[in-house]
């Protein structure tokens, strides 16, 4: 069970929310409003994690990564909040920044298929 929201990542994911990155914009102008027939949020804290995009309903947490997932501590934390995500029941699927500019159809249509 996900414990309750502390102030400060909702805090935190409030302000990731008003600075996305232009990988997460393009992403989420296919996702919001019900785009993929699911309702997706951005930036949502799932315990102690915050994660670029989950639907509920679904269970599936998007996680775009970067430059900043490349180091060897980032990886570590990456691979906590993988493990937790999947005790909750989370499945998650990833995508490099170069993907959602590259081949944003061919990330849409592996969401879908997670989806399904």
């Amino acid at each position: 069970m996900i414990k309750p929201v502390s102030k400060i990542r909702l805090k935190f994911s409030r302000r990731l929310r008003k600075q996305p990155t232009p990988w997460e914009v393009k992403l989420w102008q296919h996702l919001k409003n019900n785009n993929l027939g699911f309702r997706f949020k951005r930036q949502l804290v799932l315990g102690n994690y915050i994660v670029d995009f989950c639907c509920h309903g679904k269970k599936l947490v998007i996680e775009l990564d970067g430059s900043s997932h490349r180091p060897s501590f980032r990886k570590e934390i990456d691979q906590a909040k993988l493990v937790f995500l999947r005790h909750e029941g989370y499945n998650i699927i990833r995508f490099w920044n170069h993907e959602i500019d590259k081949d944003i159809s061919g990330v849409l249509n592996k969401i879908i298929k997670a989806l399904n």
